[in-house]
């Protein structure tokens, strides 16, 4: 049953994935706006790759708190809303969540509905689902950036893991996960189309994580 919490914790989730880290502190410490440069993101990736990492990993570690806090309000909102934990239905609702706040990474209300790609917010939404599943894909991640130094490439390669991870390798036995898991997919192909474009034309940025670059 819907409820006035549920509908409320929703929209907190929302706000919270709405919060844009990369927009404020390139403003703040560089006057800097890292969507009118690189790639046109507001997102921890652009941010390495315009501001350099004093920028970009505050950025990432932030857009990672805020889809593992938006998915947690499922915890705080108490099993008599949500279900006994990890039951399907407090899964259900915790999904919910941090959709909600992946939803607003990509369509900000506090920076004109311009956004990022939702890939650290991604990232801190299924550490608060399924841990052991988030580190393996963070394995995959590093992996592929190593042998390729592409950010994007890593993170198409470790959104593809995802699914396979939580269905065989860290199975939850909760169908709403793995269909998430699926969707997860479709997302990072939507939101990584113009990347994927660049990596078949070799055309694509390999990002220097230890360099500021002028803007």
């Amino acid at each position: 049953m819907i409820s006035i919490y549920s509908i409320s914790a929703l929209i907190l989730a929302y706000l919270c994935g709405s919060i844009p880290t990369a927009v404020w502190i390139g403003q703040a410490f560089f006057d800097v706006d890292v969507r009118e440069y690189g790639s046109g993101n507001a997102g921890a990736t652009n941010t390495f790759r315009v501001l350099g990492k004093k920028a970009g990993i505050p950025v990432m570690l932030i857009d990672i708190l805020k889809g593992w806090t938006a998915t947690n309000i499922a915890y705080f909102i108490g099993v008599s809303t949500t279900g006994a934990y990890n039951s399907p239905e407090y899964m259900n609702y915790a999904l919910a969540l941090g959709i909600a706040a992946v939803m607003g990474h990509l369509f900000p209300i506090f920076a004109g509905f311009r956004g990022g790609k939702g890939i650290a917010t991604l990232f801190g939404m299924i550490l608060a689902i399924n841990l052991p599943a988030a580190l393996f894909c963070v394995g995959i991640f590093i992996t592929v950036l190593l042998i390729t130094r592409y950010v994007s490439l890593g993170s198409i390669m470790a959104g593809f893991a995802y699914p396979i991870c939580v269905t065989f390798v860290f199975p939850m036995y909760i169908r709403a996960v793995i269909i998430y898991g699926m969707c997860m997919c479709l997302l990072i192909l939507v939101t990584h189309q113009k990347n994927i474009e660049r990596l078949l034309k070799g055309t694509e940025s390999k990002v220097n994580f230890f360099k500021r670059k002028s803007a």
